[in-house]
């Protein structure tokens, strides 16, 4: 993914953020690395609460895939929730078992060979991501060693596209430890093909999607939205549109959003706007909250997606699979884009298949936004039976239900 011409389209901001545009920089951020987290790990204990061997293991590498994965640890006394060594996992870091990855020092000798070798192969890209090759070295050898050690009984990931859960992945293969995926967000035709022994899937749109990306390995299962269960059952049914979420991401432009909020703030002064940005977004967005006051924030970090959604009666955001959580929830969804960036147009696909309500213009946004605060249809979930398999049939809402019974189907006959 890392060498295709979508990420290399991302804004020159965030880019820089993920690997800086000069070659010392991305030298300095190798080494940064190198001394922090590569011999940091070398002399930090690891202490893990919970037993790892023969477990079935659910790999998590963020916030969200902890709580996506989270009910099968409750379901399920075997199982054990586990990240790699330092990786963030936002307010659960202290929640999950860890990964040693101290011996992944030992593997950096094959910089040079894959450096070279990609350089053959992906041309000039190579090299302007070495740091991210860099990064991605010594995960799958590493990972390889831990399940001969620990020989779990199978390996559950809710992420099919991070350098360190892919690695996962092939090492799983190559040690015949049985893999499955629990969808923990909308998917793109930009990632990689499916390759578990079975993937529990949202819905059509997913398989769809990823029936583009390539060859289908395993079993896959339309199960609904697991994480959603405990939520579709509390609807929005206001009548009107009264409370609006602002959800921004790492794409979107600064300039674009304040020009988004000045607008609405001022041509619906009588509304509730609540503005939250992506948790791994670094910018403070100071001049929003020095500028209007009445504008509340949402903290990402500590509020989930669901809570800070139940509060509000439309959702106004670019690219982001909130949108269909809005959607669930019956929540009018609003698509609009923050700026003219050329990574993502529609990148979920959700205006095109009318989950959405698309505006080109602040203008149009307006008028949308006006016809909603007139009259909120009770019935606008229906917009995602598309998305979400179990909507509106005997399962809606037993999603997790559905999910473990799969699952454990699965594990008992011999994974």
């Amino acid at each position: 993914m890392r060498f295709t011409d979508h990420f290399e389209a991302f804004p020159r901001a965030l880019l820089e953020s993920i690997s800086p545009g000069n070659p010392l920089k991305r030298l300095a951020k190798v080494l940064g690395y190198a001394a922090v987290r590569l011999v940091g790990n070398a002399f930090k204990p690891i202490r893990n609460p919970e037993q790892l061997r023969g477990a079935v293991w659910l790999y998590v590498v963020s916030q969200n895939n902890y709580d996506s994965l989270r009910f099968i640890r409750e379901h399920r006394a075997d199982a054990v929730l586990l990240a790699g060594q330092a990786k963030q996992i936002g307010r659960y870091n202290q929640q999950v078992n860890r990964l040693s990855l101290r011996r992944k020092l030992l593997y950096y000798w094959q910089l040079p060979l894959v450096l070279v070798g990609l350089l053959r192969t992906e041309g000039r890209r190579a090299w302007r991501f070495f740091d991210l090759i860099f990064n991605a070295i010594g995960y799958y050898e590493v990972y390889r060693r831990a399940l001969r050690h620990y020989r779990p009984r199978a390996v559950v990931f809710a992420n099919d596209h991070n350098d360190d859960a892919r690695a996962l992945l092939l090492a799983c293969r190559r040690e015949g430890v049985p893999t499955a995926y629990v969808q923990h967000a909308s998917v793109s035709v930009n990632f990689p093909p499916l390759g578990f022994d079975l993937s529990l899937l949202e819905g059509q749109d997913a398989l769809d999607k990823y029936r583009l990306c390539g060859p289908v390995r395993g079993q896959t299962r339309l199960v609904g939205m697991p994480k959603a269960d405990a939520f579709v059952r509390q609807r929005n049914e206001q009548p009107r549109v009264q409370r609006v979420a602002l959800a921004t991401n790492t794409l979107d432009d600064t300039a674009g959003i304040e020009a988004a909020v000045t607008y609405l703030l001022t041509a619906f002064p009588a509304l509730q706007f609540t503005f939250r940005a992506h948790p791994s977004d670094s910018r403070s967005f100071q001049e929003l909250r020095t500028r209007f006051p009445q504008l509340a924030f949402s903290d990402a970090r500590q509020e989930s997606v669901f809570e800070f959604l139940q509060r509000h009666d439309a959702l106004i955001a670019a690219d982001t699979s909130t949108h269909l959580e809005a959607t669930l929830l019956n929540l009018v969804s609003l698509y609009y884009r923050f700026g003219q960036h050329g990574v993502a147009d529609d990148y979920y696909g959700y205006a095109a298949h009318g989950l959405v309500d698309r505006a080109f213009s602040l203008d149009e946004l307006g008028q949308l936004l006006r016809g909603y605060v007139a009259r909120k249809p009770t019935d606008h979930y229906r917009r995602a039976a598309y998305y979400c398999a179990t909507l509106g049939t005997p399962d809606e809402g037993r999603s997790q239900q559905l999910a473990l019974r799969e699952l454990d189907a699965w594990l008992a006959a011999g994974a």
